[in-house]
């Protein structure tokens, strides 16, 4: 989707295509995997 969104956008330059691609790749950074760390730290907490 990241490269569809960034296509469209640097076919346009639309501003509303490239905040929406700046929130998709925003949402990307925010998911699974920073759920896991956050999990694993409330597991394994560091003194």
């Amino acid at each position: 989707m990241l490269d569809f969104t960034w296509k469209v956008f640097s076919q346009t330059g639309s501003i509303d295509t490239y905040l929406l691609f700046k929130e998709l790749e925003k949402e990307n950074d925010d998911g699974p995997d920073s759920q896991d760390d956050e999990l694993a730290e409330m597991d394994f907490p560091i003194f």
